[in-house]
């Protein structure tokens, strides 16, 4: 496709309705450029308005795809149509009243994330919200969708559904099920099977040991025992997009199907393992929770500007909750290991000191500016409404079930939100997700809400594990406390951050300081821990340091070890009422956990 001829397509024109048709071509892939052509049957307007999405639903930071676009251009019929833009992601055409148009340009794809578009000689890979233009007016109407592949053995994946045998052709309802549609592009392995008579697909790229019989085998383990909690599947097809890529990391959710990213080589280790399922657990579960049941603020997308809510907490944080505790269900794998896995929130948590600073509901208003932008003051400022939220819904959960014997639990909360909100698909407010929590706990959480949701109050784990027969135990290292964290970048070791209120901050040690040597001798970011071994509390050394191409040297009395790991453990001598708590919420008897 060249810049000064206009591209046609055949299409089938119905009636005098308006149609809209995207033709998405890579004919070099090696250049990163998916090549789309837009056409518009029965357009009626004088001005057709074209506005890129400014971010993606279930990512929430503002990505600016537009900036990946380049030469546009537009006709009618083989007529060249001036037009103008007149934002960063709005462009307006004149059509001089033609009712059929064409639009093309090129979208660089050089990013391999679950939220933006990837291409190059392997695959294409993308994401409708950073290739497509939404049509103000139009986003209601039906959409066609036609990839044409570079080379006759690349296939198409996507959890549209098919035009009639258009080969490669695909229908989107609307605007939003476009967005929500992402689309692998190449010779990936596909694995089918089915589960509670739905069929599913695995769609794996890249080259690496993930064994698709076992993963296939926990899957439908995964997808029964939610499917359980919610009573049914809400879909009539699944497909799980794998990419297997380097130390990749992460997933985004979606109603029909979900993207995830995982190291290629991440699957031997048994704890590797389990990290990937996890994975898998919490973007299945969001296609009840966040995509059909929503915070009011993401009722409707607004695709131009950031969309606000302080109920991400529970979109994700309960999410994060869930991901730890369904394979534990659906047994792929023990107690033990569950309760493995959460200690090691715990101590993420436990160890941040954002804790103390930022509220979980301001951490989720502020996702747009803070968790994906973080820095070297980011520990000690923010706390992630992921975690955070993880470990405020696991208290809900523990509160839930010693109030009512296990009879209820969060389970409940979640079904009753999935009656009252998700499956008719409207927004709640903050103030009905409290309430309907405080229906099925039967007691006033207002406390509750304003100690540890809009304030920064320490989350009384004790209180709550006690009466399941675990408490929490801090375990301390053998080194005085410091209060940096160091890392060896190209060959120089670098001071990564600086605790608040640390020796090392005290004293006057900056991140981005390149960490030297402590009382003369040199030393790596990987001998800190046992240098340290050296000295006890209230000794003080010389750190020596490049601050800004200066050498320093800076004196530094240190503190008693900090608590660096967190364990539940069993209590001794239980009464009966623990031991049926604890085994009602694990599933085995909490004395078998010792």
């Amino acid at each position: 496709m060249t810049e000064a001829t206009a591209p046609r397509i055949k299409i089938d024109i119905q009636d005098t309705l308006p149609m809209i048709h995207y033709l998405v071509a890579m004919p070099q892939p090696e250049t990163h450029l998916f090549e789309v052509t837009l056409r518009l049957i029965n357009h009626s307007s004088n001005i057709l308005d074209l506005k890129m999405p400014v971010w993606t639903p279930g990512s929430y930071l503002v990505r600016e795809y537009a900036k990946n676009l380049q030469q546009f251009t537009a006709f009618a019929g083989d007529k060249p149509l001036t037009w103008r833009k007149i934002s960063k992601n709005h462009w307006q055409v004149n059509t001089t009243g033609a009712s059929e148009l064409i639009v093309t340009y090129r979208i660089f794809a050089n990013e391999l994330t679950v939220r933006t578009n990837h291409l190059d000689s392997s695959h294409g890979y993308f994401n409708g919200a950073a290739l497509f233009f939404r049509l103000p007016g139009w986003e209601n109407l039906p959409i066609q969708i036609t990839v044409l592949p570079p080379r006759p053995d690349w296939r198409v994946t996507t959890s549209l559904p098919p035009v009639g045998d258009q080969s490669h052709s695909f229908w989107a309802a609307d605007f939003d099920t476009l967005v929500d549609s992402p689309f692998e592009i190449g010779s990936h392995e596909s694995y089918y099977f089915e589960v509670l008579g739905k069929p599913h697909e695995l769609a794996v790229w890249g080259k690496g040991n993930l064994e698709s019989q076992r993963a296939i085998a926990d899957l439908e383990k995964i997808i029964e025992v939610e499917a359980e909690m919610f009573g049914g599947l809400p879909y009539e097809r699944y497909v799980f997009l794998v990419h297997l890529f380097g130390q990749g990391y992460g997933g985004l959710e979606h109603k029909n199907c979900c993207s995830l990213i995982y190291q290629r080589f991440g699957f031997r280790s048994q704890d590797k393992y389990e990290r990937f399922v996890q994975l898998a657990a919490h973007e299945f579960f969001h296609l009840w929770n966040v995509k059909r049941i929503r915070p009011k603020g993401l009722e409707v997308f607004d695709y131009e500007q950031e969309n606000y809510t302080p109920s991400l907490w529970f979109c994700e944080g309960t999410t994060s909750y869930y991901d730890l505790l369904i394979p534990l269900r659906a047994g792929i794998y023990d107690a033990k290991s569950y309760l493995n896995h959460l200690n090691k929130e715990i101590t993420r948590f436990l160890t941040t000191p954002g804790r103390k600073v930022q509220p979980l509901a301001e951490s989720s208003f502020d996702a747009w500016i803070k968790l994906y932008r973080p820095d070297a003051n980011s520990n000690n400022s923010q706390m992630s409404y992921y975690l955070k939220g993880e470990m405020v819904s696991f208290l809900l959960d523990l509160l839930i079930r010693a109030r009512h014997g296990n009879q209820r639990s969060l389970d409940d909360v979640m079904r009753q939100m999935w009656r009252k909100f998700g499956q008719p698909e409207i927004g709640y407010t903050p103030e009905q997700l409290q309430e309907v929590i405080e229906s099925v706990a039967g007691v006033d959480l207002t406390d509750f809400f304003e100690l540890y949701v809009n304030g920064t109050e320490e989350l009384p784990f004790n209180n709550y594990l006690e009466p399941f027969g675990l408490h929490l135990v801090a375990e301390r290292e053998e080194e005085p406390y410091m209060g940096i964290k160091a890392k060896t970048e190209h060959g120089r070791e670098l001071i990564k951050s600086v605790e608040t209120g640390s020796p090392a901050q005290l004293a006057g040690i900056d991140a981005g300081d390149e960490l030297l040597a402590i009382e003369g001798i040199r030393l790596t970011a990987h001998q800190l821990s046992d240098r340290l071994k050296d000295y006890q509390p209230k000794d003080t050394i010389e750190v020596t340091v490049f601050h800004q191409d200066e050498l320093r040297t800076y004196s530094v009395t240190l503190e008693a070890p900090r608590p660096t790991k967190f364990q539940i453990l069993p209590l001794h001598n239980l009464d009966t009422s623990q031991k049926e708590n604890g085994a009602g919420w694990l599933g085995v008897p909490i004395a078998s956990l010792r």
